[in-house]
């Protein structure tokens, strides 16, 4: 396979190309606004002997995450166009496409205090609903809002990447509702550097189940953090013990939102902030397990990692998870370019593809008989059948080295 990929190019280079997707994108606000939408439709409901399916409504996030995206996935299939080079000057430089991820923000957190009321409040009758929720559908709203967090965090990450000072600060600040503020230094500093290594706690290793990846990727992440400021922070003096330290500043916002959050509605929402914590964070998580499945960077005589290439990411181009999530799938491009905003990001030959979109292979990652057998073919193909050249994870090596006839000795030789 090539190491010196191209962008696909799936539209002619013409100065008078216009970005097909331009209004889509405004259906990347639909996520943080989806329960805003939901309660006229529970209202209306309840007012007919179909009330009981407004029930379901309150689950809306996990609908919208594991059904309607990967439904919508295979009916409209790939995206396929690329901006051609001549506008991605102007393209970069459009605000257009950054004011909809500001906007996103206002919408998560009215969202957020929103469910604080829905969760909290023991009367609803102005819904149609005798009391208030019952536990079932508190359940499901705090999943829910936690579901948009975890959007959010991709919308963080978009903006986290940027060198503008008021865009970092409002990544930080999409990142309180989850407690997910560290991944801002993590991901920057850390993973865009050790990215596809053994050493990276968010690049998953072949015959890692997601299940066994969460716990160290979470835990590995707040230690990394932590260690990159604390760096950070040595070098210019100071103690980590510091407002400073961006990892605890960080975390102070989450506590303050919280603390607003539970002062305003009492201490029966906070298990519910928890949960949505857990569940925004733990999509972020699914998302990272699959953007490296396997994947590594080889040394160099050096005895450094080799620059990361396309090869590196698992990429996929279908166009309705690519709206919801700002182009993420397209991996390679940002790995090459973290700093270029979304609009511009491009599929590139060489790169390796999931078989579907990431909305429907989140779910697939939980299910990891499922997921090992459509993705453990993937990696061996992708290193033309030479599996010890993955990234594996140690506690699995012997067993994954067995199962395609290879032994240790033979590696080491």
């Amino acid at each position: 396979m090539s190491t010196h990929a191209e962008p696909a190019q799936a539209v002619p280079a013409a100065l008078d190309w216009r970005d097909s997707k331009r209004y889509m994108w405004l259906w990347g606000l639909f996520a943080p606004t989806a329960l805003l939408v939901a309660l006229p439709v529970v209202w209306g409901l309840n007012q007919t002997p179909l009330g009981g399916i407004s029930h379901a409504l309150w689950w809306l996030g996990p609908i919208l995450i594991y059904v309607l995206i990967p439904i919508a996935d295979i009916f409209f299939g790939p995206d396929g166009e690329n901006p051609p080079d001549e506008v991605m000057d102007h393209l970069e430089n459009d605000k257009y496409y950054r004011y909809l991820t500001y906007l996103f923000i206002p919408f998560q957190y009215v969202s957020l205090f929103l469910v604080g009321y829905l969760i909290t409040s023991g009367n609803l009758s102005w819904l149609g609903i005798d009391g208030g929720l019952d536990l079932v559908d508190k359940v499901g709203v705090a999943i829910s809002v936690g579901c948009i967090g975890g959007i959010g965090i991709n919308t963080a990450h978009e903006l986290g990447h940027k060198k503008v000072d008021m865009e970092r600060w409002l990544s930080r600040i999409t990142l309180a509702q989850t407690f997910y503020g560290h991944f801002y230094i993590e991901h920057n500093r850390g993973h865009h550097v050790r990215v596809a290594t053994p050493e990276d706690p968010a690049s998953s290793r072949l015959g890692e189940t997601f299940w066994a990846f969460w716990p160290r990727t979470v835990v590995g992440a707040l230690k990394s953090s932590w260690a990159l400021e604390k760096t950070r922070l040595a070098r210019l003096g100071k103690s980590p013990w510091t407002i400073r330290n961006e990892v605890l500043s960080s975390w102070l916002m989450s506590v303050g939102l919280f603390a607003i959050l539970i002062g305003i509605f009492g201490w029966e929402l906070a298990p519910y902030l928890v949960l949505q914590a857990i569940v925004g964070f733990s999509l972020l998580e699914a998302v990272n397990y699959l953007e490296h499945y396997g994947l590594r960077r080889e040394k160099t005589a050096s005895g450094r990692y080799e620059r990361p290439a396309p090869r590196h990411s698992w990429n996929s181009d279908h166009i309705v998870t690519n709206i919801f999530l700002y182009h993420l799938q397209r991996h390679s491009d940002h790995h090459a370019y973290p700093t270029r905003r979304y609009q511009t990001l491009r599929s590139w030959d060489g790169a390796p593809n999931l078989p579907s979109g990431y909305a429907s292979m989140i779910l697939i990652a939980y299910f990891p008989p499922i997921w090992r057998r459509v993705m453990d073919k993937r990696v061996l193909a992708h290193y033309d059948g030479d599996i010890t050249r993955a990234n594996i994870d140690p506690r699995k090596r012997a067993e994954v080295l067995a199962r395609y006839g290879v032994t240790e000795t033979e590696v080491a030789s």
